[in-house]
């Protein structure tokens, strides 16, 4: 596989319309996402891919029915208690993005003690949960009022410290965003962070998503000329640039 991405952002779509189709409650198809979820990871693993973020939560998820939130919530703890040895034993690390005091106390002590329990990992695995881009956004700009009030100080330096209000400003930004589900749209995730990732959208449902399509979007991937705003000419004269966010060779503290 030739020019891999160091950091793949997956919004996973399509679970509960997979599950409608065939007749069967909702929580059939979030379960079944989690399996795909745990293939997702091996196939990254083998293919040395270091940073995996899924969009697990939304804050407008929240909103949904009770009942399918506390179901979610079930199903994250779960997940968390049945896949830590496995994570453990790949080498997998465990963080999380997004507002923390929005989830239950359960939830909240799962994943700390599973970011701790699998902090020796090489390998990177974000969960979005009650993530809002816009609000990850906010909370970097009021970052940046209270460091630097009076503005006067370079765009770069004024980025580095905008960078330390993100949830976990030690995260790349991402190089390949695929969405599932047939949407073309970016659903709040990730927006400041995508201004230079490249995006694969698949009609499968993410239910449906298999190594086969996963395959598909790094092809997509590699296939693609990463510019940055540079022409052609600069980028054949010069070092292949690093999109913004990179150039951490481990992964980070998970926390955000």
């Amino acid at each position: 596989m030739h020019k891999l991405p160091q950091h793949l952002a997956v919004i996973m779509d399509g679970n509960g319309r997979w599950a409608q189709r065939r007749g069967l409650p909702r929580s059939e198809g979030h379960a079944r996402g989690v399996d795909v979820v745990r293939s997702l990871l091996t196939r990254c693993r083998a293919l040395g891919i270091p940073y995996v973020t899924v969009y697990a939560l939304s804050r407008e998820n929240l909103k949904r029915p009770p009942q399918e939130v506390r179901f979610l919530f079930d199903l994250f703890i779960r997940f968390l208690k049945s896949e830590l040895p496995e994570l453990e034993r790949q080498g997998i690390r465990l963080g999380m993005i997004g507002d923390r005091n929005a989830l239950p106390l359960p939830v909240r002590t799962a994943l700390d003690y599973g970011i701790k329990k699998t902090s020796g990992g090489d390998m990177l695995f974000t969960l979005a949960l009650a993530y809002s881009g816009r609000e990850e956004i906010m909370r970097a700009a009021r970052t940046l009022a209270a460091s630097l009030p009076n503005g006067d100080t370079s765009p770069e330096e004024q980025e580095a410290v905008f960078r330390r209000g993100l949830y976990n400003p030690e995260l790349p930004d991402p190089d390949l965003i695929i969405r599932t589900g047939g949407e073309l749209r970016l659903s709040n995730f990730l927006l400041f962070q995508s201004a230079y990732a490249e995006l694969y959208f698949s009609d499968r449902l993410w239910p449906d998503f298999d190594d086969a399509e996963l395959n598909r979007a790094l092809a997509h991937y590699a296939g693609r000329t990463r510019r940055f705003g540079l022409t052609e000419e600069q980028l054949a004269a010069a070092p292949a640039p690093s999109s913004p966010g990179h150039g951490h060779n481990t992964p980070p503290d998970a926390t955000g």
